[in-house]
Order: structure tokens, then sequence, then C-alpha cells
């Protein structure tokens, strides 16, 4: 019997990094075809807060609300020599079993980038310890009111950079 956990164990291991697939150094995306991870906003309720801190050259707050109905409200904030350079409003709920975060930027006099009815779609891949990974998104806590947020950003060239954010929960 103890073989067997043993083996079951090792195929369900082998089933989950399958899965997946890594996009840069801390970020991972789903493989062609695979499913998310289950998961519920209970699993990502620890991000609730106000965080701030650096990222992309310059100051980076994001804030997200309570967990309410299965979703999560948040909105981040760039600014770089004290001028706001861009918005997101973002909703992580779940979606199918999962989570989705779905987000929509705007430019500082709040004109939208995507069209109305679009939005940038992030499928969570799975919970790994104290990391929440998301397709080219992790947000790692690395502390109770610590958090580094990993993101692979497409160049124009096709390749991709991951940049980091390193924040500090105010509240």
């Amino acid at each position: 019997m103890k073989l067997f956990r043993t083996i079951l164990m090792i195929a369900m291991l082998a089933a989950a990094a399958s899965s997946q697939v890594k996009n840069t150094e801390n970020t991972v995306k789903l493989a062609d075809g695979a499913k998310s991870q289950a998961a519920t906003i209970k699993d990502v309720a620890w991000l609730s807060g106000n965080w701030s801190g650096t990222g992309m050259g310059g100051v980076s707050d994001e804030t997200w609300g309570t967990p309410n109905n299965g979703v999560m409200v948040g909105t981040y904030r760039l600014v770089i020599n004290n001028k706001p350079i861009f918005y997101e409003m973002m909703w992580l709920m779940e979606h199918e079993g999962s989570l989705i975060l779905r987000l929509k930027h705007f430019s500082p006099e709040l004109v939208g980038w995507e069209e109305k009815d679009k939005t940038v779609d992030f499928r969570f891949v799975n919970k790994t310890g104290n990391r929440v990974n998301f397709n080219g998104l992790t947000y790692e806590q690395t502390s109770k009111n610590k958090l580094t947020i990993y993101l692979a950003l497409r160049q124009k060239d096709g390749s991709l950079k991951e940049e980091s954010f390193v924040l500090t929960r105010s509240k």
C-alpha cells in the first residue's frame, strides 16, 4: 500500500509539472491544452490590502479589496518622477472551478488602452508554496507584509523580459 501511494504521488507531481511550461525565470504558463489547477478566491485572499514599492522604474502601488462573492477588485498605479504613467483596474475572480485575473489599462487621462469589450486575462496555473502562478504572472508572498510580483513582458522582437515589483503592505 505504501508503494502504491508513493507511485500515485509521483504520478500526480508529474502530471502537475507537465501542465505548465517555464516562461521566464520566475513565471510559468499553462501547457497547450492544459487546465488550470482548481482554486478559489480564498487561495489569494492574503493579497487584500495596500501594497507599495518599486517596479518598472518607478513607484508601484497595488491595492486589493477583500474577497466578496468569489471576486476581488484591485487597482494598480505606476508613478515615475512624480507623474502617473498608467493605471490598471483588476478583477481576480473564480472562473470555471479555478481563478482568472482580468485587467484593463488606462492612461493618466483615464483613456482605456484595450477595446471597450476586451481585457488582458491571466489564467491561473497553480499555487506552489508561497507562490501563486498565473500565465506569465507570479505573486510571491515573501513574508506576511512583503510581496514580489514577477511579470513576463513580451518585447517588440517577440522575446520575453521579466519585470519584478517588490512591494510592502502598508495597511
